[in-house]
């Protein structure tokens, strides 16, 4: 979402299970993935950011000190779509990573740059680059970079919020699983041509991102065994039915539509 111009000062239990009794530190529990080596942990935090957790590794993805980390775990790998500071948030990465030992650090080279003159740096460079197209392997996890952009949307004309080449979603793969987050994208040829992917994460508000029922349209393209609507409200506090239009949009499909509480909490204003 580009904040820059706004914010400055059921089936398929056998795959996905729900954790009701899990601890409840985080503002919500978390979703738990079957995977070879052991469950993946999914946790959604805020707009956004989630916590990931597999292998004993945790993965944060784009925090952002709107949410609630009373309960979250410091990362051993950050991941930052995009330089707008709903995602690239300095005060939220220097709280979640590790001081005392290494934490790695993907994101696309414009955030790099940020990052780089912006926070203390001990011991060996945690920041890495990643090109939409390109993929690495940190921590022991791969990350695959997807672009993430907007095809017709931007604030005036001749601009788009999120210019093509610029900004990142990603592929993970733990334990045999493809978990894809998109970022801030509109339906994108590429997402469409997506393959394989087990959970997805898709982007629903306007002007900055689709409509539900584009995002719907997209998740058809690709097929996920599992969809997640997040990223779909601004301003943060003002509900709106974007998550259930998508899950109506989905009936019959077969993919499975996940709603969860992404804004659960107190918001800014």
């Amino acid at each position: 979402m580009l904040m820059n111009f706004i914010l400055r000062a059921a089936p398929l239990t056998a795959f996905l299970v729900f954790s009701a009794s899990a601890a409840r530190a985080l503002p919500n529990p978390p979703e738990i993935v079957p995977a070879q080596g052991g469950p993946i942990k999914i946790t959604p935090i805020f707009h956004a950011s989630m916590q990931i957790e597999y292998g004993g590794k945790v993965i944060q993805v784009d925090p952002f000190s709107a949410g609630d980390y009373t309960g979250a775990k410091k990362a051993d790998l950050i991941l930052i779509t995009h330089t707008h500071p709903d995602h690239l948030d300095l005060k939220a990465i220097e709280g979640i990573r590790k001081q005392s030992a290494f934490t790695a650090m993907i994101m696309p080279p414009a955030a790099a740059t940020i990052v780089l003159h912006s926070i203390s740096i001990r011991g060996a460079n945690p920041v890495f680059p990643l090109n939409n197209g390109q993929s690495k392997t940190m921590a022991g996890i791969r990350v695959e970079a997807v672009p993430a952009y907007n095809i017709v949307r931007g604030p005036k004309p001749g601009q788009k919020f999120h210019p093509k080449g610029q900004f990142n979603g990603y592929i993970l793969t733990l334990g045999g699983k493809r978990i894809y987050i998109a970022g801030d994208t509109e339906a994108t040829p590429e997402m469409k041509a997506l393959k394989k992917i087990d959970v997805a994460f898709l982007p629903m508000n306007l002007p900055f991102t689709m409509t539900p029922q584009e995002a719907a349209a997209d998740a058809k393209a690709f097929k996920p065994k599992v969809v997640y609507p997040y990223h779909y409200r601004y301003p943060f506090d003002k509900a709106n039915e974007n998550p259930q239009q998508f899950q109506k949009a989905l009936v019959g499909s077969g993919i499975q539509v996940r709603l969860r509480g992404w804004y659960a909490h107190p918001a800014p204003k």
